[in-house]
């Protein structure tokens, strides 16, 4: 008799994962990469707070260094949050203000400069921000991006994103991924440690990340782990409760997004049991009764999700070479 498909499917053996990826970090770090420890970038989320906490019990506090990368954007929240969590884990930190080395790359010029040809009368106090459509059950729309900008007094505009204005938003706004792990890699190189990378299976397999920005790293230990997991793993770990209620955001565009709004539109408990039933070829009709929604909303998420892997294939490609 075949096994009912239930949201329990998702249920990770939590102590058992994380003794698997305490020693297989040890394996990739200590013994492949022959490195004496390990860098974390850590900002107050839950993926970066669960590697940091995994790196400590694969090497200990005192051969873990948690770097804080803000800038003049940042969240205050996000650097409060990361010196919570190293607190408690008694790890060394870092503070790199990167601001400068994005006005020298022009990051923010050049992406206001986007920003001016959709709204001709934005002005630099003003926030913005890129989303996609609304929540994926409630509407079949295509990934076709919005800029919401926002003035002082709180007004929002938003207008549909040309091409060419989206890319060199998303162009411009990489840059801050790519200092970033350049950052990482001098604190890494400067102690003969390892790089450990924070994104999740979430991130990794549907393409959010930026390529050789937070897409660099030595090792990605939870790149296995569905969003949903990855907070089971922070339950065990002891992750601070206000890491652990924080809505995940992309701390990327001044006008603050979360998440789902500006990539997934779908809460995670039902992408992730959704992609789950995709992947072990459960019925349409079986992961809808798992997740009490329609047939049709399903297979809704299961396009967008073929379609982000699809046009994100390149992310995960290594250079080509000749033999």
């Amino acid at each position: 008799m075949n096994e009912v498909f239930t949201r329990q499917a998702l249920e990770l053996d939590v102590q058992q994962e994380v003794e698997r990826i305490t020693r297989f970090l040890r394996e990739e770090v200590l013994h492949r990469l022959r490195k004496q420890g390990a860098v974390v970038g850590i900002s107050g989320g839950i993926d970066s707070s669960v590697v940091l906490a995994l790196a400590v019990h694969a090497f200990g506090a005192q051969r873990v260094v948690g770097i804080l990368l803000p800038e003049k954007e940042s969240s205050p929240e996000s650097a409060e949050l990361a010196h919570l969590l190293a607190e408690q884990y008694g790890v060394q930190t870092v503070t790199e203000d990167i601001s400068s080395a994005l006005e020298g790359f022009g990051c923010y010029r050049r992406r206001d400069e986007a920003v001016q040809r959709v709204f001709p009368e934005f002005e630099p106090s003003w926030k913005s921000k890129i989303v996609l459509p609304g929540n994926l059950l409630e509407e079949d729309r295509l990934n076709i991006f919005s800029l919401t900008v926002i003035k002082p007094d709180g007004t929002e505009l938003n207008r549909r994103l040309p091409l060419q204005e989206y890319a060199q938003i998303v162009a411009a706004s990489n840059f801050k991924q790519r200092t970033r792990m350049t950052m990482l890699y001098y604190h890494a190189e400067l102690r003969n440690y390892a790089v450990i990378g924070t994104p999740n299976k979430n991130e990794h397999d549907l393409g959010f990340f930026v390529k050789y920005g937070d897409g660099g790293a030595d090792v990605n230990p939870i790149a296995h782990l569905y969003k949903t997991q990855v907070y089971q793993m922070a339950r065990y770990l002891e992750i601070p409760k206000a890491i652990q209620e924080r809505t995940p955001t992309t701390d990327t565009y001044p006008a603050g997004s979360t998440q789902e709004e500006f990539f997934y539109r779908i809460p995670f408990h039902l992408l992730d049991l959704i992609w789950l039933g995709y992947e072990k070829q459960i019925s349409t009709k079986e992961i809808a009764e798992a997740a009490e929604l329609t047939e049709e909303q399903v297979q809704r998420v299961i396009a967008d999700i073929e379609r982000k892997k699809r046009a994100t294939q390149y992310l995960r490609a290594h250079p080509a070479h000749l033999e």
